[in-house]
């Protein structure tokens, strides 16, 4: 199956982006909602993220809990790499499982016609990359992010604190295959991402437009 990985900075408009492609046929696979996902009482990454970062993280079920394991995680670039040499393996592992065609005596038709991967977090998780055959970032400058984020309610020193955390726009370009500039937050977004699905054969323009007039 064609998989595309969606790439973008917090308030670029990258979840947009990835329910519209999924509006139009795609697959959509959250990978925070994955990743939260493995994190299952008594399995083995549970136990591995005890470990590593301390018994208590767990609750009286054995859960994780999430706000302090994020304190532990999240304090250093050492921490982070401790955390995504626990968690990505079986992550990479479980994405593969959902978008690699099974091997099998018969050829068999998708389900889908494309997979969208949604990637909040792309630093340390490179070695995926390798699963996606392209890499669509949304892009749009950090002022105007900022300014978004805020009008829908988010504590600006949160903002901030958040994307000192993130890749800025340059080192996501250099990441992608196709950038799609979402600086106006307009319909301008859907234009484009138009103009990738009818490069790729998923929607007939000359059809939308009968459809839209």
């Amino acid at each position: 199956m064609f998989t595309v990985f969606v790439l973008g900075n917090i308030a670029s408009g990258k979840s947009t982006a990835c329910r519209y492609l999924e509006s139009h046929g795609a697959t959509l696979i959250d990978l925070d909602e994955l990743a939260k996902s493995l994190y299952v009482p008594g399995s083995d990454i549970v136990n591995a993220l005890a470990e590593e970062f301390g018994w208590d993280i767990l609750d009286e079920e054995g859960g994780v809990r999430r706000n302090i394991l994020a304190s532990r995680a999240f304090v250093s670039p050492d921490a982070v790499a401790r955390l995504n040499s626990i968690v990505h393996p079986v992550l990479i592992e479980q994405l593969s499982l959902r978008i690699l065609d099974p091997v099998c005596c018969t050829v068999s038709s998708p389900r889908y016609p494309f997979a969208v991967v949604e990637v909040s977090a792309p630093t340390g998780f490179e070695d995926a990359f390798g699963l996606a055959d392209e890499i669509l970032v949304i892009s749009a400058p950090l002022s105007v992010r900022r300014e978004r984020a805020i009008q829908r309610g988010m504590e600006p020193s949160d903002f901030d604190a958040r994307s000192a955390c993130q890749p800025d726009e340059s080192a996501l370009f250099n990441l992608a295959t196709t950038v799609i500039d979402n600086a106006a937050g307009d319909n301008s977004l859907f234009e484009q991402l138009d103009s990738w699905l009818a490069c790729h054969g998923f929607i007939d323009t000359a059809n939308k437009e009968d459809a839209d007039a």
